[in-house]
């Protein structure tokens, strides 16, 4: 990375609940300060959780401060000597790496992939090269180009590949925080990992982020609090009801509102939950469903099916708009309503595309032992941990939604035409 990054001279700190104070240098604040990240105040992290949880109205501002906080921590703590001009970029980029996401977080990447075939990560590394980020970052000496690759963990340093999967792999800085994070606002109590443990006791195999055999019970603990967290908060019945009817209120509006027309990064930074909320209210074609959602008469889910494979077959098939369009026109045929009040919802489905930051797909940690001598001999997770290899699966959740009235006609007939689904692998934890 071309750096020529020198302001390391100390502006102030915030209070964390999680971690008490984050120190901030100037360099910090000032990429803080500009309207990109700042518009992350205005962005829900759970968009939809605060009707199943009503304290869960954090925001990607304080998870985008919290990451930082914890790639600083691991830079700095890494056994490889990095200098402390490598620690602020990681830093930085840390704290840059949400920047992309659009209103409701999550929920708008169905824009993105539909209309613009792009994700949130295509849209932080645009924003970070052509807003007032770029002029920030530049003026404190960093590279803007670099550190737009390495906010979506794609640098591809050859050197140092360890680089992108501090932002971005199973045991990144971005999971450490947000899986916490989650858990202490909304109460589920999922989310107790020992983080710190985990950072102090990685380390760098070949060249790859890895962690030390004796976390193990730590990384475990971490992984199953990543599963259930996914369970019960990220895949809530309710907020996925919650998430879903904003996406169908979006589609609707789209045309009218003009939430997809984007040509320049101030255009898309308009949109906030805020805005775009006001937006859905005003607007006839969607009105009636956000005074569904105020009024907290939401979708229900007639069908729900869970189950545990080690291949993707279930869910691609799912994922495969035409085919679930398919299923949905029969299930809605044979309970005789109109196909568009019934909805198949999967954990990947792209309208809600969790499995960009979290999903439940197979994992894949590098494991190492050491020896006295500080030699590292990687260790296969099979070997160490029946429990990890347990949760190397692809939990698929398929769940069918319609509303009220027609919740007991749409069970029966999702139980005819979804009833021959695998069923559900039991696994012990």
């Amino acid at each position: 990375m071309t750096r020529k990054v020198e302001n390391s001279s100390y502006w102030g700190f915030i209070k964390d609940p999680l971690y008490g104070y984050i120190r901030l240098t100037e360099a910090e604040k000032r990429v803080i300060d500009t309207e990109p990240v700042q518009r992350l105040r205005r962005i829900r992290q759970l968009s939809g959780a605060e009707y199943v949880y009503p304290a869960a109205n954090h925001t990607r501002f304080e998870h985008a401060l919290g990451t930082m906080y914890l790639a600083g921590v691991l830079a700095e703590t890494l056994p490889v000597g990095l200098s402390n001009e490598d620690v602020k970029e990681l830093k930085i980029a840390a704290l840059l790496h949400d920047v992309g996401h659009g209103p409701f977080s999550h929920v708008f990447d169905q824009f993105l992939i539909r209309h613009h075939d792009k994700t949130h990560e295509d849209m932080t590394s645009w924003i970070i090269r052509s807003s007032k980020i770029k002029d920030a970052l530049e003026e404190e000496g960093f590279n803007s180009a670099d550190l737009a690759r390495l906010s979506v963990g794609k640098l591809h340093n050859k050197e140092k590949p360890f680089f992108d999967q501090i932002i971005s792999s199973t045991v990144d800085v971005d999971k450490m925080d947000f899986i916490p994070r989650d858990s202490y606002h909304t109460g589920a109590g999922y989310g107790q990992a020992d983080v710190f443990r985990l950072i102090y006791t990685m380390g760098v195999y070949e060249g790859n982020l890895a962690v030390g055999v004796t976390a193990l019970p730590t990384l475990e603990t971490f992984l199953l609090a990543r599963l259930e967290s996914f369970r019960a908060i990220y895949f809530h019945r309710a907020s996925r009801a919650v998430q879903i009817m904003l996406v169908k209120a979006l589609e609707l509006a789209k045309d009218e509102i003009g939430a997809i027309e984007f040509k320049s990064p101030d255009d898309y930074l308009r949109l906030d939950d805020y805005t775009v909320w006001s937006m859905l209210k005003r607007c006839d074609n969607s009105k009636s469903i956000l005074q569904d959602i105020e009024a907290r008469r939401l979708l229900k889910c007639a069908f729900e099916k869970t189950f545990f494979t080690r291949d993707e077959t279930v869910t691609s098939l799912f994922t495969n708009e035409a085919v679930r369009h398919q299923i949905e026109t029969e299930i809605a045929r044979r309970a005789k309503i109109d196909p568009n009040r019934v909805i198949i919802d999967v954990p990947s489905l792209p309208s809600v595309p969790y499995s960009h930051s979290i999903g439940a797909e197979p994992m894949e940690v590098p494991i190492y032992d050491e020896s006295r001598t500080r030699e590292k001999t990687p260790k296969r997770l099979a070997e160490v941990s029946r429990v990890i290899d347990v949760l190397r699966v692809i939990m698929n959740i398929i769940r069918v939604y319609t509303d009220e009235p027609n919740r007991d006609r749409v069970t029966q007939s999702s139980r005819e035409v979804l009833g021959n689904l695998p069923a559900e692998t039991k696994i012990s934890y």
